[in-house]
């Protein structure tokens, strides 16, 4: 059982065919993820909307989860209560709004309303940010423990993030945290071990993620080009 996880298309139908061209030829992935950032203000994501939602025959079939942008495009249209579009956090404001609402018809909205926000198989959490928000941007040069602390808020051993774009694996080598607990009773040394855990950066784009839970592989891609397995980060 091998996965692809795949995240940043933005409205790029060419570079879904693309992933998809890629992936019949390697006969061996079972499953394709696409976190999140199916949309996004630059072109029409119709096409490519419509093509998740109805593949091809001899595709794989995506399992999407939103992302920032579909985040925005939501609450925008009410799906989020009182909340409104992030404006402060997107280059041209308002007219960045206006240009992603105008990329998505209407009818896919509620399509777009049911994704989920991250996705658990096995031991791996498969989200577009981290446990904590859809928008949080892990990277490579994130803190070991503020990726720890990802970890442990949702329980795994393995998370896959996508909101960064960059392809990366952080991996935490073991051993333990140690802590000083001071209660009424007195003063308390305590030690947490830590098992071997990992954060993945998926790419964004035509640069797509290969994962085998069976045997903890991963592979960066490119759409077109050889194959790269990953590296390791630190502990």
């Amino acid at each position: 059982m091998v996965w692809a996880l795949i995240s940043g298309l933005r409205g790029d139908l060419e570079a879904y065919d693309a992933v998809q061209k890629d992936l019949r030829r390697q006969r061996d992935v079972d499953s394709l993820f696409v976190l999140g950032d199916c949309i996004g203000p630059e072109r029409d994501c119709n096409p490519l909307l419509d093509r998740l939602q109805y593949p091809r025959r001899g595709e794989l079939t995506a399992d999407c989860i939103y992302g920032w942008w579909e985040e925005q495009l939501l609450a925008e249209h009410g799906f989020r209560g009182e909340r409104r579009a992030d404006v402060e956090a997107m280059e041209n404001g308002q007219a960045t709004v206006t240009a992603l609402m105008n990329a998505v018809d209407p009818i896919h909205l509620s399509w777009l309303a049911t994704l989920q926000f991250g996705i658990i198989e096995l031991d791996c959490a498969l989200l577009h940010g981290s446990s904590t928000d859809v928008g949080d941007h892990l990277s490579a040069d994130s803190s070991p423990l503020l990726l720890l602390d990802r970890l442990t808020r949702m329980d795994v051993n393995r998370l896959f993030t996508a909101r960064s774009g960059e392809q990366f694996c952080a991996e935490l080598c073991g051993g333990g945290i140690d802590s000083r607990v001071r209660d009424l009773e007195g003063e308390q040394d305590r030690r947490q071990s830590v098992p071997q855990r990992k954060v993945i950066g998926v790419g964004a784009g035509v640069h797509y993620t290969l994962y085998d839970p069976g045997t903890d592989r991963t592979v960066f891609c490119n759409a077109g080009t050889a194959h790269q397995r990953a590296g390791r980060g630190f502990g």
